[in-house]
């Protein structure tokens, strides 16, 4: 019998550079909504992240079925958290070069943002001390959980976790943060709230979590009072 020739697939029957396999397997087994039957799952790219492309079949309203295509992009899981100084009444952000706003209109690429990453295999609320650490130089403790979202539904599988937390201002922080080794060059950015609101009424700050979590604040948070 000849030998196969199949060089085998990265992420699918090899490892991929993340040593990951059977990444082609996700999505075949949902059994949660009558109306969707999962037909296949492909595995059109994996590096850090993966991209794949699934065939369902979807049953409408008016009962008919069509066969469906749709292309998802699985980063991980991640979270976010707004600091703030209820004393002082101030939010601590960074700033950040963005690739993807920059390619898409942003003017430098420069955003503000709340402290976010990916959860990594980490519990969230773990995940977001180590990331909020990381990336404004204070530690924190106690987090408040204050609600989960999917950033974007309609081709991007993450969910986001979003806290916030106390921090002290009257105590000298960072002014740059962040990761070398990860490529991070993280600027800290400290600014008065009304400030900040101001920033997303003009839309300085463009970041759709960042927004979520200042609205938050304003409406049920912190500096609901005024």
């Amino acid at each position: 019998m000849a030998e196969s020739t199949h060089p085998g697939r990265p992420g699918i029957d090899l490892p991929d550079p993340r040593g990951r396999t059977g990444l082609d397997r996700q999505g075949r087994d949902l059994t949660g909504n009558p109306r969707v039957r999962v037909l296949d799952v492909e595995v059109l790219a994996c590096d850090w992240s993966v991209l794949r492309r699934t065939t369902f079949d979807y049953r409408h309203s008016d009962g008919h079925w069509s066969r469906e295509r749709r292309e998802t992009y699985d980063r991980g899981d991640g979270a976010t958290i707004l600091l703030y100084d209820p004393a002082r009444r101030t939010v601590l952000l960074t700033r950040q070069f963005r690739l993807p706003a920059y390619v898409n209109g942003h003017p430098d690429g420069m955003l503000l943002e709340t402290a976010a990453g990916l959860l990594d295999g980490d519990e969230p609320q773990e995940a977001i001390r180590r990331e909020a650490e990381e990336e404004t130089g204070r530690t924190v403790h106690e987090v408040a959980h204050v609600f989960d979202a999917y950033m974007s539904p309609g081709s991007v599988t993450e969910r986001l976790s979003f806290f916030a937390a106390p921090y002290d201002g009257s105590v000298p922080g960072a002014d740059t943060a962040g990761v070398a080794d990860e490529g991070e060059d993280i600027t800290v950015v400290e600014l008065p709230f009304g400030e900040a609101l101001d920033l997303v009424r003009r839309g300085a700050i463009a970041d759709a979590k960042t927004i979520m979590l200042l609205q938050w604040a304003a409406l049920d948070g912190p500096f609901r009072h005024g």
